[in-house]
């Protein structure tokens, strides 16, 4: 029996819509970039709860900053890790960093909201899964993206932001390829590759992100996608209120 993953089907999509590793080193890059830049603009300080630790030396410290971001990578740092496979185009430089994390977001009903006076800051318009080839796997957005936005009665150019999980780089350059979406909307303050990827967590911090990058920019539309493992995907388009 032929074993296949989730690597494997990021390899599969790379090979598919012809990307080089040149192409997946200059995307990591990008990610690291606009993550540094976010940081220090302070564009995730109403997203984070700062977090009280003792550092290895005894002493006291607040932790709130992602220690991925590489604010001095490279093409030549990103270009010299391994790849993950012979004749492969992607390495660990262009995957999601592995890293422990949590998020939340409180999903509410109009009657819960008026019930509890609460002040909603966005809506969703409309939500989609759908589920595909649990080989290629990763490539399950696309179409997630399809749906929803038949399903909301919209197109891509009514979207201001989008937030694709950067699992490897090759899923949301092709995602970008094959909906034509434009890149300067796309992970505008860095995605998974710099920021990491905390599983189970990450759908609800991907959602924070895009509420808060979405009114920091007085823009209406969001919509955010990830692929999951067998070949599933999620889709949802919010509204900032």
């Amino acid at each position: 029996m032929e074993m296949f993953s989730q690597f494997h089907g990021a390899q599969m999509i790379a090979d598919k819509y012809g990307f080089t590793r040149d192409d997946h080193d200059r995307f990591a890059l990008a990610s690291h970039q606009k993550a540094a830049a976010a940081m220090d603009a302070g564009a995730f300080d109403k997203e984070i709860v700062p977090v009280p630790i003792v550092t290895a030396e005894g002493e006291q410290a607040i932790h709130d900053r992602d220690e991925g971001v590489r604010a001095d990578a490279s093409m030549e740092s990103i270009g010299s890790v391994k790849l993950l496979s012979e004749g492969g185009t992607l390495s660990a430089a262009t995957a999601s960093q592995i890293c422990d994390g949590a998020s939340g977001v409180l999903v509410a009903s109009e009657a819960a909201v008026r019930a509890h006076g609460l002040t909603p800051i966005a809506r969703i318009v409309n939500l989609a899964v759908t589920a595909g080839d649990p080989v290629i796997m990763l490539e399950e957005p696309i179409p997630a993206t399809r749906r929803v936005l038949d399903r909301a009665g919209m197109s891509m150019k009514d979207i201001d932001l989008f937030e694709v999980n950067e699992a490897f780089a090759s899923i949301p350059m092709a995602w970008m390829k094959a909906l034509d979406a434009d890149p300067a909307r796309l992970n505008v303050n860095g995605g998974a590759i710099a920021l990491g990827h905390p599983l189970g967590a990450t759908g609800t911090k991907l959602m924070a992100t895009l509420v808060h990058a979405l009114k920091a920019r007085g823009q209406r539309y969001g919509l955010q996608t990830m692929c999951e493992g067998g070949g599933i995907a999620n889709a949802s388009i919010i509204e900032v209120l």
